[in-house]
Order: C-alpha cells, then sequence, then structure tokens
C-alpha cells in the first residue's frame, strides 16, 4: 500500500454513531428542584421506581422530607441547595414564577451540574393557557444565562403529572424531547428519559429551539381539557 493509498484511507470518516447508543445513568444520582410539586413529584416518584436514586428539593427541608417518605422507593428530602450538592442531574421543576430567583440562588450548588429544565412558561385567563415568552427567549435559556458554569438541557416538559404520579399505571406512553448544546449531556438526559418503561427520549434541537417545545404545552392543556385527556408527544419514524 502506498503513502497515498495510506492516507487515502486515514482521511475516510469514522462510521457514524448510532444515535440510541446512550450512556449506562443507573448510578447518576438525580435532584429534582421544585420536586414537592406535582411535575417534580411526578418525575422523583417514576425515577427512583425505576431504580434510580432521587432526591427531591423545596425550600423547606421538612416539606421535602415528607413527600420523600410518601414517595418511598428510596426517595430522600432536603433543601435545594443540599438537593443540588449531593446529584450529579438536576432538574429543574419549579413554577416558572420562581424559575430564576430559584436558579440564581443556586448558581454556586449547582456550578459544574447537568442541569435539565422542565419549566413550561404559561399564562393563562379566561380562554385557557397560553404561552409566555422570556426576555432570554426560553425557560432554558434563562436558566442557561443564570448557570454560566452549569451544563444546561431542556426536557420533561409533556409529562402529565397525573399520569407520573398513578402507582397503578405501569408504562407512560410518550416520547420527551430533549435539547442542549453538548450532545454527550442530551444523551445523558436521553438515556434518563429511556429509564422510565414507555419513554424514549428524543433529540430536539439546541436550546435556543426551547421556546415552542415549552409553549406547545399550552396545546396540549387545550387537548386535555376537550378530550378529558391527559395527551403526550410520540414522534413518528425515529
Amino acid at each position: 500500500m502506498t503513502s497515498t493509498d495510506s492516507a487515502a484511507q486515514g482521511a475516510q470518516k469514522a462510521p457514524a454513531k448510532d444515535p440510541w447508543d446512550l450512556p449506562d445513568v443507573s448510578g447518576l444520582v438525580v435532584g429534582v428542584l421544585g420536586g414537592t410539586g406535582p411535575q417534580g413529584k411526578g418525575l422523583a416518584y417514576r425515577l427512583a421506581r425505576a431504580g434510580q436514586k432521587v432526591i427531591i428539593g423545596s425550600r423547606a427541608a421538612d416539606r421535602a422530607r415528607a413527600a420523600a417518605a410518601e414517595l418511598g422507593h428510596g426517595v430522600e428530602g432536603a433543601d435545594n441547595a443540599e438537593t443540588a450538592r449531593r446529584s450529579d442531574i438536576v432538574i429543574v421543576a419549579v413554577p416558572w414564577e420562581g424559575h430564576g430567583q430559584t436558579l440564581q440562588s443556586l448558581r454556586e450548588e449547582l456550578a459544574g451540574k447537568l442541569v435539565v429544565d422542565c419549566v413550561n412558561p404559561l399564562g393563562f385567563d379566561k380562554k385557557g393557557a397560553y404561552a409566555l415568552k422570556p426576555e432570554e427567549g426560553s425557560a432554558a435559556e434563562q436558566a442557561a444565562a443564570l448557570l454560566p458554569d452549569s451544563r444546561v438541557t431542556a426536557a420533561f416538559h409533556h409529562l402529565s403529572a397525573v399520569l407520573l404520579q398513578d402507582p397503578e399505571i405501569e408504562e407512560i406512553d410518550t416520547d420527551v424531547m430533549v435539547l442542549g448544546e453538548v450532545r454527550a449531556d442530551v444523551e445523558i438526559v436521553q438515556a434518563l428519559a429511556g429509564r422510565i418503561p414507555g419513554m424514549r427520549g428524543i433529540f430536539a434541537g439546541r436550546l435556543r429551539n426551547a421556546h415552542q417545545v415549552e409553549s406547545l404545552v399550552a396545546n396540549l392543556i387545550s387537548v386535555n381539557r376537550r378530550y378529558k385527556a391527559h395527551a403526550g408527544l410520540r414522534v413518528t419514524d425515529v
């Protein structure tokens, strides 16, 4: 083989990585800020039930510990700061109204952490739910701006808290759209979503595309009200 042939062979592109080749996240500790609210509590329950180590956080540690005892499956409760410090992955499930203030107060504890924002900025009036657009563009982009030393992603926006918390339901038949800037971080979140039976984590773009994902919840609320359902999403042909 000539040197030219060797160079040409070396220049060939490596095979594309299988998008479903996701990391093992079973040993990671997951913290849920806002873990005493419906969405946070539901996510904590499902992940713990799937075998993940989960800590739920609240502004009041006693409230978090009481909620953790109610959930079982080894879930622990702590205040938000301790939850952030002890976790490898931190899911942000706080109300939109307290989103910015909560993250700003935890900037130091969240440094270096993989943060998963699932907050949906919504308003409500007599016509129903409607999307709000934060100055930064989305809740996830606000999180990224407030947490420059964290690895911010966005996911878990379209899940029904009712279904998540129902112990009679074995599987949650839905896809989770995951957004982020770093592929490795996105894949960790995809793998985490896949720990819950029935769910898949699907890459859905960078954080600049988070607004429309967050906003879609307003449409799902309308669907749920009309059809008395707990609607989720499935991405076809993937």
